[in-house]
C-alpha cells in the first residue's frame, strides 16, 4: 500500500470516520433508523443533497457531461422501447402453463411458511427459494410478503 500511513490519506480517514460517527448518533438521538424514517429524515436529507447537487450543476461548479459540458450541438433521439404483444401474450401463456402444471399445494405451503418466517425473525431467503422451486411467481412471493410487512406509502417530508 504506497499511501498507507501519509498524513493525507490518515487526514482525511480521520475526517471521514469523525463526520460519519456524528451522522450516525445523529439518527440516534432521532430514536434510531426507524423513527428517523418515520420523521421524514432520510428523504429530507436525499431532497436536500438533490437540490444541491442541481444548483451546483446549473452554476457549473459541477460537471454533468452532456448537461453543462461537452455538450452536442444536436440532440440525438433515443428512440422508445415498445414491447412485441406477441411476446407478452407468450409470457402469459407460460405463466399460465406453468401454474396450471405446478403443485399448487405445495405452493399454497411454501407461502405459508414464506408468511410465518416474515412474522418471526427467521431468515427469509429459505422460504423464498422453495417458494421458487415450487414455482410460485414473483407476484405470490411478493403478495405473501406484503400479507406480513404491509406496503411502504412514502409520506411527503419538507
Amino acid at each position: 500500500d504506497p499511501l498507507g500511513g501519509a498524513y493525507v490519506v490518515e487526514a482525511w480517514t480521520d475526517r471521514i470516520e469523525a463526520e460519519a460517527r456524528a451522522y450516525i448518533e445523529r439518527i440516534e438521538a432521532m430514536g434510531g433508523a426507524l423513527a428517523a424514517i418515520e420523521h421524514g429524515f432520510q428523504q429530507r436529507e436525499i431532497h436536500e443533497a438533490a437540490y444541491r447537487t442541481q444548483r451546483a450543476i446549473e452554476a457549473g461548479t459541477q460537471v454533468m457531461v452532456g448537461v453543462n459540458k461537452f455538450r452536442r450541438e444536436q440532440e440525438v433521439p433515443i428512440p422508445t422501447f415498445r414491447g412485441d404483444p406477441a411476446v407478452q401474450q407468450e409470457q402469459v401463456a407460460r405463466v399460465v402453463a406453468v401454474r396450471a402444471r405446478r403443485d399448487a399445494a405445495r405452493v399454497r405451503r411454501a407461502l405459508a411458511a414464506l408468511g410465518e418466517a416474515a412474522r418471526g425473525r427467521d431468515n427469509l431467503m429459505p422460504p423464498i427459494v422453495e417458494a421458487v422451486e415450487a414455482y410460485a411467481t414473483l407476484g405470490e412471493i411478493a403478495s405473501a410478503l406484503v400479507t406480513v410487512f404491509g406496503e411502504h406509502r412514502e409520506g411527503v417530508a419538507l
